[in-house]
């Protein structure tokens, strides 16, 4: 799967939008997809999304390694989803036939299965479309022009950095442990792959601290939070385009939540 944090540089739209537009349409259409219930308002969000992707000009290869990686979730979820949500209309009935029959699959199970799906697809598009268009400092800077104090901005978008980083460096300790002829990640049954993984674990938890104590040095050296003013070598600002942007971002929740009730 590919990282959900990095950035693709482009002059699309997108792109050209002010960090803090981007957190606002990021918040706004979180809350508006959790409270979505209709299958077809939410085939529509996930068609908006899509197509913010490709207006983004972002490799459609991304797109679909997050998509691969979603197919075991969403199955999960419509075997549990159709077994376990309570329904009226039942399509599978009974489901273990032993003696008078247990378990049963019902229409409204798959139905909300699918609301799921769709919903889970929308959230992982949105969040990568967000990042893969923001450089990491612009992302921090506009959380701080946003009232976030800079130290935690700083803290979040360190984090957030180190992700590719951390993922990189599990590649280098399972390529190594092939090297010693380790082929459990690879060939193993789910139990060896559980036994192998202090082998993984270990290096990759003691290279992280490692990096970290690096990291408060390097920042103690360099006096950081000694004043609370900042000065920044990029500013960034409001331009009409990106209140106009926020304006539909907006006008798009208020349908989502207002659609279901419209006959």
């Amino acid at each position: 799967m590919s990282s959900l944090i990095a950035y693709y540089p482009g002059k699309t739209f997108f792109h050209r939008l002010d960090p803090r537009a981007k957190i606002i349409f990021m918040v706004i259409v979180s809350m508006a997809i959790f409270a979505v219930q209709q299958i077809p308002v939410a085939l529509a969000v996930l068609a908006v999304m899509i197509c913010l992707w490709f207006l983004a000009k972002l490799p459609f290869s991304v797109l679909w390694s997050f998509i691969k990686v979603l197919l075991p979730i969403i199955g999960f979820l419509f075997l549990v989803q159709a077994v376990f949500y309570p329904g009226n209309t039942p399509l599978i009935k009974p489901l273990i036939p032993i003696g008078r029959g247990y378990g049963q699959v019902t229409l409204e199970g798959i139905l909300f299965a699918v609301l799921l799906a769709l919903r889970l697809m929308a959230m992982i598009i949105m969040l990568p479309l967000v990042n893969f268009t923001t450089p990491i400092q612009n992302f921090a800077l506009g959380m701080v022009k946003m009232g976030l104090p800079y130290r935690l901005a700083y803290t979040m978008t360190t984090a957030l950095n180190l992700v590719p980083i951390l993922q990189g460096e599990t590649g280098v300790i399972v390529d190594a442990q092939r090297l010693r002829a380790m082929q459990s990640f690879e060939k193993g049954k789910l139990v060896e792959k559980l036994k192998a993984y202090p082998a993984l674990v270990t290096p990759l938890v003691i290279g992280s601290m490692r990096r970290a104590q690096l990291m408060a040095v390097a920042m103690d050296s360099r006096a950081f939070g000694a004043t609370k003013s900042r000065t920044y070598l990029e500013d960034i600002r409001m331009h009409p385009w990106d209140w106009g942007f926020i304006c539909l971002t907006v006008a798009f929740t208020i349908g989502i939540i207002v659609a279901p009730y419209i006959h």
